[in-house]
């Protein structure tokens, strides 16, 4: 069943929802995937405030070959950001120097700064340590400067944290929701979960391994030019649910895996808001899962009412984008009631895909043979049912497969580290199904005032 609901607001936002509404008798949990599209995120003619900072890892291991690749790759992203847009490029060893400008500030892209950027990327020198929660923290200094818009930031590593753990974690507790962030590991020697944390703090498009520097101004470049595209900041998944119902998660399952559950936050009655980050044109697939207390046969339920939501700042009328109605319906039909939806089954698949590969890599690492065969084995299944080709590929330079579909595999003796720190960033990136049309008695229907 899929209803699609209002978008005629501006910007242009619509909603569509998958799922079965119809549960058995005594069934409480009611699943649904929530499809958001931005077909035109900013009013035609609109200017778009965005900020960009660009942080390059200087400590001492990247001497030489990449630390020249990063200078080459920063030089990208500051041909590629356009006129108007704010910037700044810092470099991350035992503190967060600034490079350009020469203080703590953001300054406007235009022929002359882009010019004196371009020029100051040549002071970047390798030396020091790695303190990833100082660069951060540097950054969001300077994105409290650029009032409204989008915030985006770059990060590049080659090395692991040197800060205790829990001081890390503190600073990305602090700075959740504060300004985006893609993160890039260069090289081997740096830990995947360490960036992975980051992106999910600061609702990042996933960790990202470039084996070879030569290819780090290539991916600079895609990186600032899809920044460039975002059109809308700040934007919330807001889930109203009827009296006695639990939340019970909601995740992003496309395009990449991520788990926003705990980032609830409640601005209104009976309603929590899920942070989205930026848009531009696209589509990004969330699954939400909510417990209900059981019905009678026959009773029809709203279970749940998804908005799309700009917040207002500072007392305005909060902005909503769009929205649709996740529905319950408790039947004796056992037929009804069993159905699957599709989507619904794929996106769980997709997520548990994650966790699969995500486990089985520690199990491997911690010479857990019996664990990692068995959940890598089960990614292997689970690619193979959903026609994940990539991660399928992926997980063939890892375990040698037997039988695909029932994920029967064996452990490669050897393996190259690229090919596990690739597997591993790679394993939250999901492959999409599309939509249904919409068929008879689709629609949304008005929410609660």
């Amino acid at each position: 069943m899929k209803n699609a609901t209002d978008h005629s607001a501006e910007p242009d936002f619509r909603v569509e929802i998958d799922q079965n509404p119809y549960l058995p008798l005594g069934g409480t949990e009611v699943h649904a995937v929530v499809s958001v599209t931005s077909d035109n995120p900013v009013v035609a003619g609109a200017s778009v405030r965005a900020a960009e900072v660009i942080i390059i890892d200087t400590s001492g291991s990247m001497y030489g070959e990449k630390i020249n690749a990063a200078k080459q790759a920063a030089r990208a992203a500051i041909e590629t950001l356009r006129d108007g847009v704010r910037f700044a490029v810092v470099a991350g060893h035992r503190e967060a120097e600034m490079i350009y400008p020469d203080s703590a500030r953001l300054v406007e892209v235009n022929a002359t700064t882009r010019a004196a950027a371009l020029e100051a990327v040549g002071r970047l020198r390798a030396d020091g340590g790695t303190r990833m929660g100082a660069w951060l923290l540097r950054a969001a200094e300077l994105f409290a400067t650029a009032g409204d818009g989008v915030k985006h930031a770059i990060l590049l590593t080659d090395g692991q944290n040197n800060e205790m753990s829990d001081v890390f974690e503190r600073v990305l507790t602090r700075l959740q929701g504060s300004f985006v962030c893609d993160c890039r590991g260069v090289g081997t020697d740096w830990k995947v979960e360490e960036l992975r944390r980051i992106d999910a703090a600061l609702l990042g498009g996933g960790p990202g391994i470039i084996a070879d520097p030569a290819d780090m101004a290539a991916d600079f470049r895609a990186m600032t030019r899809a920044s460039m595209g975002k059109a809308v900041a700040d934007v919330v998944l807001r889930l109203w649910t009827p009296q006695n119902a639990v939340v019970r998660y909601v995740k992003q399952v496309a395009p990449t895996v991520q788990d926003l559950t705990h980032r609830a936050v409640g601005r209104v009655a009976q309603a929590v808001d899920h942070p989205t980050g930026s848009w531009g044109e696209e589509s990004r697939d969330y699954h939400v899962c909510v417990e209900v207390p059981p019905g009678d046969p026959g009773r029809q339920l709203r279970a749940g009412w998804v908005r799309v939501v700009l917040p207002g700042d500072d007392g305005a009328e909060d902005q909503v984008l769009a929205s649709g109605n996740i529905l319950a319906e408790w039947t004796s039909d056992e037929d009804r009631a069993t159905e699957i939806n599709p989507r619904v089954a794929h996106y769980t698949g997709q997520a548990e895909l994650a966790r699969a590969i995500q486990d089985g890599l520690d199990a491997r690492r911690e010479g857990d043979d019996r664990t990692a065969t068995t959940r890598l084995g089960r990614a292997v299944a689970l690619a193979h049912e959903s026609g994940n080709e990539e991660t399928a590929r992926l997980l063939g330079r890892v375990v040698d497969v037997v039988d695909a579909a029932t994920g029967t595999v064996r452990l490669k003796t050897s393996v190259d580290k690229v090919d596990e720190m690739t597997l591993d960033t790679n394993s939250t990136r999901t492959v999409r199904t599309r939509p249904r049309p919409s068929g008879p008695g689709s629609g949304g229907t008005p929410g609660p005032g």
